[in-house]
């Protein structure tokens, strides 16, 4: 009799923590992506100054006559 309430009782511990929690749907959480930005003027923008900076040494340069 004591091996049946044993067995009862080790049975009914071990139903509790089997079904304690159900089933839960998973959490997902959703991936950030950084999308790489650039910018399409930086690409002209260097040429342009290289341009103004010729442009001013040669106006500013003299060679050498007077007027």
């Amino acid at each position: 009799m004591k091996k049946l309430a044993i067995v009862a009782l080790v049975a009914a511990l071990t139903a509790q923590t089997a079904f304690a929690g159900g089933v839960v749907e998973p959490i997902m959480e959703e991936e950030v992506i950084a999308a790489a930005t650039s910018s399409s003027s930086a690409g002209i923008l260097v040429p342009l100054l290289l341009l103004l900076l010729i442009a001013a040494a040669v106006s500013g340069s003299s060679s050498g006559e007077s007027l």
